[in-house]
């Protein structure tokens, strides 16, 4: 198994890395007086000449300082990724990238009723699933962590597998104000792509009503296979089902160099909010940006 890496860049990046490692000349440690303010020793080779790689501003501090640091008196320059490490020379440490993040596996949850007893949540039955198809804002279920398109698997440990949209909204009506416990797989219908925005600011694609309806040629959105008529979900973890394409604009804008898109294709998504209006998705959907 081979390590992961966030984006193509960053994959490009940490190969150029390891290749010019491999022909730096390994000089020997020379013993220095300690100071206060003495830095650790940095071995990775000058990466100046990619500044300008694949249009992007990069700055060889700033890759440096996204690797693991080498330890004096070991012998090689760049340690290689263990497998399944991820390597990230480029988007580094990434908050956007972690809460963006669409993990394996499954999760109980606890979620209870406000003072009108309601739980902020709406779910529709798609495929046999059950899926959470609204989370409003400033309610115990965007609370709890849950966001659109989560799989619910099990409602107080009863299976949802079959139930149709009515029965699960009766099961969440009937059940306990104080306690409803929840097995929820993270949203099976999306993917993430990370890109990063060139010298103009820009990643490269174009959205049209909260779809991708075009993807710059050579840009990063195209080096990391974002597809048109997909919706975007999220920006950096964060919401923007039901947003103008000016709000987007003004996210992404404010997003930083590494930007991390949750995006779904277009024929699930139109499925997913089918009986929505948009005027509900702008104004009750929670676009909270989410904690790590």
């Amino acid at each position: 198994m081979s390590a992961l890496y966030p984006s193509l860049e960053d994959l490009k990046v940490d190969q150029i890395i390891q290749a010019q490692a491999q022909v730096t000349p390994r000089m020997p440690f020379l013993p220095v007086q300690e100071t206060a303010t003495s830095q650790p020793s940095v071995l990775y080779p000058n990466l100046a000449e990619l500044e300008n790689y694949m249009g992007l501003s990069l700055s060889s501090q700033e890759v440096q300082q996204n690797l693991p640091q080498i330890l004096e008196g070991t012998s090689t320059a760049v340690s290689d990724p263990s497998p399944g490490q991820v390597v990230a020379p480029v988007s580094g440490n990434s908050l956007g990238t972690r809460r963006a993040e669409i993990k394996p596996g499954v999760r109980e949850i606890h979620l209870c009723k406000d003072e009108r007893g309601k739980t902020g949540l709406r779910l529709r039955a798609i495929d046999k699933g059950l899926f959470v198809q609204l989370v409003q804002a400033n309610t115990p279920a965007s609370l709890v962590g849950l966001r659109f398109g989560d799989q619910i698997l099990q409602i107080n440990g009863r299976d949802c597998a079959g139930w149709s949209t009515d029965k699960a909204h009766r099961a969440v009506k009937k059940a306990s104000a104080e306690k409803i416990v929840m097995v929820v797989r993270d949203r099976p219908f999306q993917r993430t792509v990370t890109m990063h925005k060139d010298s103009t600011g820009h990643a490269g694609f174009v959205i049209k009503k909260g779809k991708v309806v075009s993807v710059v040629k050579g840009s990063s959105a195209a080096r990391n296979g974002l597809l048109t008529n997909h919706y975007l979900c999220e920006v950096n973890g964060q919401n923007v089902i039901g947003l103008k394409d000016k709000e987007v604009t003004e996210i992404l804008a404010m997003a930083g160099n590494v930007v991390t898109l949750t995006v779904i294709p277009t024929v699930i998504y139109e499925h997913m909010v089918k009986k929505l209006s948009p005027t509900l998705l702008h104004h009750t959907m929670d676009h909270s940006i989410p904690d790590v």
